[in-house]
């Protein structure tokens, strides 16, 4: 059977995963586990730690806000770092280690996984009033992710913004 799916923001389901609503755009179900896609609106608290995933590649379009994404070392110090304006894609493989932060007060993103089993850890772990990564660890290694280092600090996202002339 062919897949054809389409849909527009606000029509997917949305769950909470710690503090964010997140709206699920395309299931893992509804891809025959090709991927899953959702749409999220992260603030500077909601930065993961530094991880890597064993079974998935991962890919995030920005929509609104600017990203900055820290890639390919287990340690912050010695990542490649990449900022990430409006329409910017970005695709990491699986097994690379990697983290993003936003870098305006907030920033909307898709977030792709393929294939996209992953889904079902971030509806495992559901609401909280705020990221608590370290207490479901046994969780994410059971969907093959291990996490390398802190979340980047708070501090590294005080980029100015241009201003006009």
């Amino acid at each position: 059977m062919s897949i054809a799916l389409v849909r527009n923001p606000g029509d997917g389901q949305n769950f909470r995963y710690y503090n964010n609503v997140i709206e699920q755009v395309a299931t893992n179900g509804e891809t025959s586990g090709a991927v899953s896609v959702v749409r999220l609106t992260v603030g500077r608290e909601d930065t993961p730690p530094l991880h890597a995933h064993s079974r998935e590649d991962e890919s995030w379009v920005v929509l609104s806000g600017r990203v900055r994404f820290w890639v390919g070392s287990t340690s912050l110090t010695a990542c490649e770092v990449h900022d990430a304006e409006p329409g910017a894609y970005v695709y990491v493989s699986r097994l690379i280690p990697h983290t993003f932060q936003t870098i305006t007060p907030t920033a909307e993103v898709l977030v792709i996984n393929n294939p996209g089993a992953v889904e079902g850890l971030f509806h495992s772990v559901g609401p909280a009033d705020a990221r608590a990564d370290s207490e479901h660890t046994d969780l994410a290694s059971a969907y093959g992710i291990v996490n390398h280092d802190n979340p980047p600090p708070p501090k590294t996202q005080t980029a100015p913004e241009k201003s006009a002339p």
